[in-house]
């Protein structure tokens, strides 16, 4: 099994900051530091240890790979990420639901 290492690119932050607030909402929806303290560390983990096993995003490009999963503040997630050249996994694209129950 091959580890990597996992980068979270600035492009990241940008889509989680307009989806997330900066404090929690009035419904208890989450901020955007609690998304990168709890939701994060797993994700991560999932695009290190099992990147060549999860979903290719374009069918001919084996380097960008998608995580769809459920959350323990949010109902679901979907994150991509791309394998860089130096071996190393960069996310950069997250979308959140709320819609569900959590």
């Amino acid at each position: 099994m091959t580890r990597r290492t996992v980068r979270v690119d600035p492009q990241f932050f940008t889509e989680l900051d307009a989806q997330l607030g900066e404090s929690r909402g009035p419904d208890g929806e989450p901020s955007a530091s609690d998304f990168l303290l709890i939701e994060l560390p797993t994700i991560a983990e999932a695009f290190a240890a099992q990147f060549d096993g999860l979903l290719s995003v374009y069918p001919d490009r084996d380097d960008y790979r998608y995580l769809v999963a459920g959350g323990r503040l949010v109902y679901a997630v979907v994150v991509v990420g791309q394998l860089i050249d130096d071996d190393s996994i960069s996310l950069f694209g997250v979308e959140i639901d709320l819609s569900g129950p959590r």
